[in-house]
């Protein structure tokens, strides 16, 4: 079965890529170094993909977006999300439709449900759109397009909303967690203890994606995906240093004062999402697909920080 596949250069996408194989064709605006397969460019702009880039191919994987930003400095932040992960995404899916593609497997997010849940109340694939920022709001619109797409055309969609995802050659706050971990000092996070996190290693994400490649029950669906297992902010800690082969000391600093110094520093959408909870419930993933994480949190864990710890020894 022939793939199309966009953002390749990117975390997901390079770890998706190696998972296809050589015999993907991937667009985008930059060739992965190691790819020696078929490579159109594309910036997903003005300039569209024609019929002859889907010649042969039976799915699209749609990886490229842009990303989420932190501290957004854009006058119209929106406008840009949506350009991309809205226009382009709905753009490419005409033109897959068009040229007879079968599938198109869109990776949005779990900010299309919203930024937090309560203790015992995850997200699940049904629940009500909530989207709060930009970022968000692009992915929740695009998903609904693709939707009337696919009642148009019969082009069958399939949109995967993963929460964090991690593995080796993660950035962000997973990666400074690592950074502050393997220090070996101890950490102000003991009392953020009874927060549930979600979050899905790479390895679990790429097995979900290509299990949707074929599988007759995934068409026109909507999937939440993780690893199965809801960490608290110190439990992941924990996880995190002893993967690193460290004590994993941790001092309890109330939360309370987490919040008063998110606030007095304008960081308090970074504080709310190390003290929150954001937890989902993959119970429609599992049986509709019969599918389970390939890989355990703590296996996910450990493989990111040795590859963590071995590109630092490399430096």
């Amino acid at each position: 079965m022939r793939v199309l596949l966009t953002g390749a250069t990117g975390f997901v996408g390079s770890h998706l890529l190696t998972a296809l194989g050589e015999d993907t064709l991937v667009v985008g605006r930059k060739k992965p170094s190691l790819h020696k397969g078929d490579f159109f460019y594309t910036d997903f702009g003005d300039a569209q993909l024609t019929g002859e880039h889907f010649h042969g191919v039976d799915v699209v994987i749609h990886c490229a977006a842009r990303a989420h930003v932190m501290d957004e400095t854009a006058a119209d932040p929106l406008s840009l999300y949506r350009a991309m992960n809205t226009t382009a995404t709905l753009n490419l899916a005409k033109q897959a439709a068009k040229s007879g593609v079968k599938r198109f497997i869109f990776v949005s997010s779990i900010k299309v449900n919203g930024e937090a849940t309560e203790l015992g109340k995850p997200f699940t694939a049904d629940d009500p759109k909530k989207p709060l920022d930009d970022y968000g709001v692009s992915k929740s619109e695009a998903e609904e397009q693709l939707q009337e797409l696919s009642l148009k055309t019969g082009l069958e969609v399939v949109i995967i909303r993963p929460p964090l995802i991690y593995g080796p050659g993660v950035k962000a706050n997973f990666a400074l967690l690592m950074k502050l971990a393997c220090t070996g000092l101890p950490l102000p996070f003991a009392c953020i203890n009874r927060n549930e996190r979600s979050m899905v290693s790479v390895y679990n994400l790429v097995n979900l994606i290509t299990t949707c490649i074929d599988h007759p029950k995934a068409a026109n669906q909507v999937f939440l995906v993780s690893d199965d297992a809801n960490l608290s902010t110190a439990d992941m800690v924990k996880k995190i240093s002893k993967a690193c082969g460290k004590r994993g000391w941790m001092i309890p600093v109330p939360v309370r004062l987490f919040q008063v110094v998110g606030k007095l520093l304008g960081k308090t959408g970074m504080i709310e999402r190390l003290t929150g909870s954001l937890s989902v419930d993959i119970t429609k993933t599992r049986e509709l697909l019969d599918w389970t994480p390939v890989k355990s949190v703590d296996e996910g864990i450990s493989l990111t920080v040795d590859a963590f710890l071995d590109n630092k020894s490399a430096k």
